[in-house]
């Protein structure tokens, strides 16, 4: 077995112990890098993108970290590796030189890495700008200011492009303040309101982690902090989103401080918490109910959950995957080097140990905050009811050709707990691994299936006082499936429903599948059937399916009114989840023939193992066998 890595064993409490888990991070890092320090080479794998832009990539997201290391007083001698990125500045910016990254192009990675770049000189000038010969910062200066007439995406990308050119004016250097400030313009009308941001133009409906913690809003913050002085109003109204955003964003994540993973770039790991941290860098004064206490704490259990989880390599650098490594989840920019992107999440690294962030005892997750809230902008219900913290989602997809689109945004349900899956093929069931979807399948031998994409006419409404998630769905030209998704309540905390009308012209099967969940017992053996003596095992046949194992319960029951169905537990492909190895999943199974219209009601039952616990708490069993009774606003609605 491999040492604990060091960041496994850091107790992530104060600021000392995040800047030894930052330096924990970076050092392994040296191995993997060139002679002139511009480019790190950390596996072998592909991207879309050229190889020396993967390699750049490498060096430059961990100057999210070291750059907010620096920057806060740590002392470059005492990490002296730290001379590794200052060099690799010049190296990788002389034309003439063996490890020149090139000169960006239109639409180019280079962009991307740039903002790593230029944020690092704006934040820690006398580290890693002051240090550069004449003709480095010359060099260097000329290679951040040719993205400046180059096509860029309609997206957070622009951001990589102000800072930039924030980076060059904060050091001196050339810089274009009339396409930092267009830029900016154009930005601004991503802002859907109520903190919100959307990533892309209008008719993009994308509201993920770059929405908050990857870009949008922690580039918001970060600005509102390094121009108050040269654009006041800008970044007056950018702290202000802010501040509203938290009141929205702090549903995400749950008590042990897991955030849900939902859309893109899960590979980027604990970034998902940056933002409290950058809410912090922008000395935005917390919102009620946080305080400075909640939002240390949301940031630092986030590290502290990661910290227990498989992400390292032998060597102690960082695998592409979630909580252990993983290629089928992942994207075509992903490369070697990007999850080191989670090094946004050391920005309060920067602040002095007496500001608020670091002064104030950490504080619990605040329960006087609702545990279910609809959010209309992302079309989200987020719910803490049932022992996890999960969201009910409809509308939102990706603008462009995304691997695992539908999976990423397309779902019924994400969960902290449970996680989500994704195909690793596309033939039967165990490679779609349709969890939390409705899949349908018209061959007659159930071997290729369909799942939602596209989301018609999302709109969350209001039933009996309770909030309803209502979309459509036309998977091909003869076929309509409205669903209406309905949040647990506190009479039936463990249970939520799904009701689907279906108007097929063509025969089909059906799988309506629960959370995928850890699918072997505790000797390490796939699940038998259920035995309540051990609390383990697998319930497959009538009308509902559930596994049972030290994740805890998933399970699915039949309520429909006339088209029964019938519940099997489906045995995903291996590392098909994004945070379990091995999973099953209960379903439940229809056939429909053409000019059937029926109505398909689903009871999903799900109780995670609590933290630092085996399986689900004791009395699960009978909460599963006494079902509660069907909404009063779903018993109308389909009867």
């Amino acid at each position: 077995m491999p040492p604990t890595h060091p960041f496994a064993a850091n107790p992530l409490k104060t600021k000392a112990d995040l800047q030894q888990a930052c330096i924990s991070l970076l050092a392994p890092l040296a191995a993997h890098t060139s002679p002139g320090g511009a480019r790190i080479r950390l596996g072998f794998t592909g991207t879309h993108y050229d190889e020396v832009a993967a390699q750049l990539e490498g060096f430059s997201r961990p100057l999210w970290g070291l750059s907010a290391l620096l920057a806060g007083g740590y002392p470059a001698d005492q990490f002296p590796e730290a001379e590794n990125w200052r060099r690799g500045l010049e190296s990788g910016t002389d034309p003439a030189g063996e490890e020149f990254w090139g000169y960006s192009r239109a639409k180019d990675q280079r962009m991307v890495e740039m903002a790593a770049i230029g944020y690092s000189l704006a934040i820690a000038p006398e580290q890693l700008w002051a240090p550069l010969s004449d003709k480095g910062k010359k060099d260097l200066a000329e290679w951040l200011g040719a993205i400046n007439d180059k096509e860029m995406p309609d997206t957070n990308w622009l951001w990589f492009r102000v800072f930039a050119n924030l980076g060059l004016a904060k050091v001196g250097a050339p810089h274009s303040d009339e396409r930092m400030k267009a830029d900016l313009d154009h930005l601004d009308t991503f802002y859907l309101g109520d903190g919100w941001s959307r990533d892309g133009p209008e008719g993009v409906r994308q509201l993920d982690y770059y929405s908050s913690s990857y870009a949008i809003h922690y580039a918001q913050l970060v600005y509102s902090k390094l121009a108050a002085d040269s654009d006041p109003k800008r970044c007056a109204e950018y702290r202000a989103r802010g501040s509203r955003f938290a009141v929205d964003f702090v549903h995400y994540f749950d008590e042990q401080g897991r955030a849900i993973p939902f859309g893109r770039s899960m590979t980027y790991r604990f970034a998902m918490a940056a933002f409290w941290g950058a809410l912090a860098f922008a000395d935005v004064q917390p919102p009620a109910p946080l305080s400075w206490g909640v939002i240390k704490g949301l940031l630092l259990r986030n590290l502290r959950w990661w910290s227990k989880q498989e992400i390292f390599n032998a060597d102690g650098t960082m695998p592409i995957g979630f909580v252990f490594p993983n290629m089928y989840m992942t994207e075509n920019y992903n490369s070697p080097g990007s999850p080191y992107w989670c090094m946004k999440a050391f920005i309060p690294l920067s602040l002095p140990e007496t500001h608020p962030f670091w002064a104030s005892p950490e504080e619990p997750y605040p329960q006087s905050l609702p545990l279910t809230v609809a959010l209309d902008h992302p079309s989200h219900i987020v719910t803490r009811l049932g022992g996890h913290t999960f969201l009910l989602s409809s509308g939102q997809a990706c603008h462009y050709p995304l691997r695992h689109t539908a999976e990423k945004y397309g779902k019924f349900a994400y969960s902290s707990a449970f996680g989500f899956c994704v195909p690793t093929g596309s033939f039967e069931l165990e490679q779609h691994a349709a969890d939390s979807m409705l899949a349908l399948s018209d061959d007659g031998a159930g071997e290729r299936w369909r799942v939602r994409r596209i989301a018609l006419d999302a709109r969350i409404e209001v039933d009996d006082g309770v909030p309803v998630l209502r979309s459509g769905w036309k998977p091909w030209p003869d076929v309509e499936v409205e669903t209406w998704l309905y949040p647990p309540s506190a009479r039936a905390p463990n249970w939520h429903w799904r009701v689907h009308r279906l108007k097929t012209g063509r025969k089909l099967q059906g799988a309506d599948g629960g959370f995928a969940i850890y699918g072997q017992e505790k000797s390490g053996r796939a699940l038998p059937p259920f035995l309540p003596e051990t609390g383990e095992g697998r319930i497959e046949g009538g009308v509902g399916a559930l596994a049972a194992s030290s994740a805890g319960v998933s399970a699915v029951l039949d309520m429909s009114p006339s088209h029964p169905r019938t519940g099997t537990v489906v045995n995903v492909d291996a590392n098909a989840n994004i945070m379990a190895t091995r999973s099953v999943l209960p379903t439940l199974m229809s056939h429909h023939e053409p000019g059937d219209e029926v109505w398909l009601v689903t009871a999903v039952f799900a109780i995670p193992s609590k933290e630092g616990a085996e399986g689900a708490p004791d009395g699960w069993l009978k909460a599963w066998e006494v079902p509660p009774a069907l909404p009063p606003s779903v018993k109308a609605r389909v009867h």
